[in-house]
């Protein structure tokens, strides 16, 4: 809101600042209306069908009190109704448009936090469509008529796909990591490497989940070196659990030692206590035959014999935002039971997503071609040439005011995930010769959609590997409107 201009024809004249003293502003002061004028309009009164009187109301107060204000700095020096008025309608209008709206990502970032992380595949969206409206067998057994329970809606998929005994999911991994501490160690020792206690998003740190959770944390090795026998010098009457982190937000490279989880699972068994893996973003398939590094997948962890393993439905996996918990039977059943399980339970909407998307895993062709963020991440340089050389060529008419080039550019994974991985890709840069880039960012960031791209190198990029096809023309008609109409301003 406070971005908005000022309003209609209130004249600005910043250079005559000084030459307004006390009695001159405050003549203009007294020129203001009241709110009841203003309201009580004519213009304004065709509005009462659209708007309640009280947000038109709020409206107005608010563009009287920032008109005073301005009036005060001197930064205005004329006003008459129909400025206010304006401004007024400014307000509604900016009232009435969605906060949470459709953003198109041209960062070249897959997994992006800030824009939702992973966009879900359209067979999942269209399960939220069909069940949003209606009842839904939610925690109902059409079997037998009797109360059934909601993960097992997504128990068996999950089982199917990984090999694991049983499962549960809850509203995020963070959640996951938490509930199977509470419900596996509270007032126990947790022992996990030093190199393993990350920071997640949004500032939230390995240590403060297990001391919420009640555990007592063991540290052990060191920052790049742990090895098995640090973990097993460290066991005790009151450990409960060995816990491995997956780093998938960085990497420590050269002079490193981690204990692998076959390692850590057979002296779990060995000494009877069991073994936490926080797989983090987690992933149901093999990239590397795709191009792509090594990511530790769910499956690794389970045929290695992890008791328990937690990881994110929206990140590699490319469903909705939900924290999956798989393993034992023995310890599932445990965690369900825990009070904090139903304070993390997912709702409809996401077990229907999580449901549709997993249905996809089945058959790794058809997951790798229908989810988008398995799709982004395997995009073919001839598929990326094609979309950049596309966009590129529907911006022809903005050359006079604009240079306009496809080029060779790296995108990430993101989402605290493959850190290291980067992915050659394909831009459209554009370098406007009537503003500025920032300029051109921060127009393009207020379209509808709003377009969201990144600078480099005084260009402003947009990466074809994160935009959907039918976004490329909105895009090209959004940079001639912005171009165009700002050579004409």
């Amino acid at each position: 809101m406070n971005n908005l201009p000022l309003y209609g024809k209130i004249e600005k004249d910043n250079s005559n600042m000084e030459g307004y003293g006390v009695n001159e502003k405050m003549e203009i002061l007294r020129q203001l209306p009241s709110v009841d004028k203003l309201i009580n309009s004519t213009e304004i009164r065709r509005l009462d069908g659209e708007f309640s009187r009280r947000i038109i109301t709020d409206a107005a107060r608010e563009v009287l009190e920032e008109t005073r204000q301005a009036i005060l700095k001197g930064d205005i020096i004329r006003i008459d109704d129909e400025d206010l008025l304006a401004g007024i309608f400014q307000k509604l209008k900016h009232e009435s448009s969605d906060r949470l709206k459709e953003v198109i990502n041209g960062t070249g970032v897959i997994i992006h936090t800030n824009l939702g992380r992973a966009p879900l595949p359209e067979k999942a969206a269209e399960k939220i469509s069909r069940i949003s409206s209606r009842y839904i067998n939610l925690e109902y057994n059409l079997e037998d008529g009797e109360r059934g329970h909601r993960n097992d809606i997504v128990r068996d998929l999950l089982c199917r796909i990984t090999g694991a005994e049983d499962g549960m999911v809850v509203n995020n991994n963070a959640a996951a990591v938490l509930l199977v501490l509470s419900a596996m160690a509270r007032g126990k020792e947790v022992i996990i490497s030093r190199g393993q206690l990350v920071e997640i998003g949004g500032s939230f740190r390995v240590p403060e989940v297990m001391e919420q959770g009640g555990a007592v944390l063991v540290e052990v090795g060191t920052t790049n070196k742990t090895y098995i026998r640090d973990y097993e010098v460290a066991i005790g009457e009151n450990t409960g659990i060995l816990l491995k982190v997956h780093t998938s937000n960085y990497r420590i490279c050269g002079f490193a030692h981690e204990v692998s989880g076959a390692e850590l699972v057979e002296l779990g068994r060995r000494h009877g206590i069991p073994v936490v893996e926080d797989l983090g973003s987690g992933i149901l398939v093999d990239l590397r035959p795709r191009g792509l590094g090594y990511e530790p997948g769910v499956m690794d962890s389970i045929r290695a014999g992890m008791d328990i393993v937690t990881f994110s439905g929206d990140k590699l996996l490319g469903g909705p935002q939900a924290g999956i918990i798989l393993g034992r039977k023995e310890y599932i059943e445990k965690i369900k039971k825990h009070p904090l399980a139903r304070a993390v339970r997912i709702d409809k909407f996401t077990l229907a997503a999580l449901e549709s998307t997993l249905r996809l895993y089945f058959d790794e062709e058809t997951a790798f071609r229908e989810i988008p963020v398995l799709r982004m991440a395997t995009m073919s340089l001839e598929e990326l040439e094609r979309k950049a050389r596309a966009l590129k060529d529907m911006l022809e008419d903005i050359h006079p005011f604009a240079l306009v080039k496809t080029e060779k550019e790296y995108s990430r994974i993101g989402g605290g995930s493959m850190p290291v991985e980067q992915l050659e890709t394909r831009v459209v840069s554009i370098m406007p010769h009537n503003m500025t880039v920032n300029r051109l960012d921060e127009q393009l960031r207020g379209y509808a959609p709003p377009i969201v791209g990144r600078i480099s190198q005084d260009k402003f990029f947009i990466d074809v590997r994160t935009v959907f096809d039918d976004q490329v023309p909105v895009i090209a008609e959004a940079v001639r409107e912005v171009i165009i109409g700002g050579e004409a301003g």
